[in-house]
C-alpha cells in the first residue's frame, strides 16, 4: 500500500497529492478497518527455511498466516534439513528454521545462529513407498536387503536417511539402495515416476503422493520417529514476523493442518 500511494502522488498536483498522503496516513492507522489488516504492525517478507517433508503443511500454514497478517509475504525454502542448517550457518538470510530432526537443529544452536531455543511442533514416522499396484511385490523391510528390487533412500546426513538407518538396524537388515537422494521429496519422485520399486519416506509424503504411490507400514518405524523442531534465526531480517510465525505453528489451527497432513502431535 505504501509503495502504491507513493507512485500515485508523483503524478498529482501538490494540493491533490497532500490529500492522498493524508488519506494514506489515515488508512494505515492501526485502528482503521480500511486496510483489512489486524493492526499488529507485522509487515515485510518472512523467509522460512523448512524441511522438504513440510512442503504441503507449511504451504497451507503460510497462506493462513498471510490471511491473518495481510502485510506479510511468506517465502519458503524447502530442502533437506542438513543443507538448510549449513546455509544458515553460512549466513543465508532466513527468519525461521524448521528442521525434521533435533540433530540438524542442534547444529545451528551450537553455532549460535538460533535465538530463544527450538520448540518441537510435530512428529513423523517412516513408511515403505511403492508405485501403485506394487509391481515388485514389496512386503517389508527385508525386501530392501535383496539385490533385485530397485531401492531409493534419503542421504544418510538428512533426517529421513538417518531415520531409515535406525529402522534397518532395528530390523537387522542391510539395505542395498540403488540411489540416495538429497531429500525425501526427491525419493518420493523416484517412486511416483516408477524409477524404483520401493523407498522409505515419511507417512506424510505417502499422503502427498496421492494415487501414484502406496504406503506400507512396518513395525520398526516406531524405532525411528522424528521430532520436528522450529526456531527463530538469530540474525532474522524480520524478527517480529518470525516470532509470530513460530507461535502460530503451536496453535490449534496449525495442529489441525499437521494432523490432516499425517503428522503426529509432539
Amino acid at each position: 500500500m505504501k509503495t502504491m500511494i507513493g507512485r500515485v502522488v508523483r503524478r498529482l498536483t501538490p494540493a491533490v497529492a497532500l490529500i492522498v498522503v493524508l488519506a494514506g496516513c489515515v488508512s494505515e492507522n492501526p485502528g482503521s478497518e480500511s486496510t483489512g489488516g489486524p493492526g499488529d504492525g507485522l509487515d515485510g517478507t518472512l523467509t522460512v527455511f523448512a524441511a522438504a517433508s513440510l512442503t504441503e503443511a507449511f504451504t497451507t500454514l503460510g497462506e493462513q498466516f498471510e490471511d491473518a497478517h495481510p502485510n506479510v509475504d511468506v517465502v519458503f525454502s524447502f530442502a533437506g534439513s542438513s543443507a538448510l542448517a549449513e546455509q544458515i550457518r553460512q549466513g543465508a538470510p532466513a527468519d525461521v528454521f524448521a528442521s525434521a530432526s533435533p540433530h540438524n537443529m542442534e547444529q545451528v544452536v551450537v553455532s549460535g545462529d538460533i535465538t530463544g531455543g527450538p520448540v518441537t511442533f510435530a512428529r513423523n514416522r517412516l513408511e515403505i513407498a511403492v508405485p501403485t499396484g506394487n509391481p515388485a511385490s514389496i512386503s517389508g523391510l527385508a525386501d530392501f536387503g535383496r539385490p533385485e528390487p530397485r531401492i531409493a533412500l534419503c542421504a544418510e546426513q538428512v533426517p529421513c536417511g538417518a531415520a531409515a538407518d535406525k529402522a534397518f538396524a532395528a530390523a537387522g537388515v542391510v539395505p542395498q539402495p540403488d540411489t540416495r537422494e538429497p531429500d525425501v521429496k526427491a525419493v518420493l519422485t523416484k517412486v511416483t515416476l516408477g524409477e524404483v520399486d520401493a523407498a522409505l519416506v515419511y507417512r506424510t509424503d505417502i499422503r502427498a503422493g496421492g494415487e501414484k504411490v502406496t504406503g506400507i507400514e512396518f513395525p520398526e518405524s516406531g524405532e525411528a520417529i522424528n521430532d520436528y523442531q522450529m526456531a527463530q534465526v538469530a540474525a532474522a531480517p524480520n524478527p517480529a514476523a518470525a516470532a509470530a510465525f513460530v507461535d502460530f505453528t503451536l496453535t490449534p489451527q496449525a495442529r489441525s493442518v499437521f494432523a490432516t497432513a499425517g503428522f503426529d502431535a509432539p
